[in-house]
């Protein structure tokens, strides 16, 4: 018989995927430096990574990144961080994410699959010389 969640633990949780949201960096960092896994996910299977790269905070994904979130894992839709920030036409979190090893081919529909359906032919361009 599992246990429910404690009230505290969803309380922060709650508050990290905020800061993630808001790109609040620092605070964000500070917290996964004192233990929030980075690779924590919401209950759409969003990460911390998503969020930040959703919401256009390059800062904040670099920091995630850094702190050994994985940029290509895709939430239970199956969508990369990467195809996210394509889709929202956040070019510094494309640039972040592909320079955090991000893959353009990872993901339904792929960040390269979104490139191509918006017409983004720069971004299919920087795609294949990674």
């Amino acid at each position: 018989m599992s246990e429910a969640p404690d009230p505290e633990v969803i309380e922060l949780a709650t508050k990290v995927f905020d800061l993630a949201r808001r790109g609040e960096t620092e605070t964000l960092a500070a917290y996964i430096d004192a233990g929030v896994p980075a690779n924590l996910t919401n209950d759409r299977g969003d990460t911390l990574v998503m969020l930040a790269a959703y919401h256009g905070h390059a800062p904040a994904v670099e920091a995630l990144l850094a702190r050994g979130a994985e940029p290509n894992r895709a939430n239970d839709r199956g969508q990369t961080p990467l195809a996210g920030a394509v889709f929202k036409g956040e070019d510094a979190v494309i640039r972040v994410l592909l320079a955090g090893g991000a893959d353009p081919a990872a993901g339904t529909p792929s960040a390269m699959d979104t490139a191509r359906m918006f017409g983004k032919t720069e971004l299919l361009e920087l795609f294949g010389s990674h």
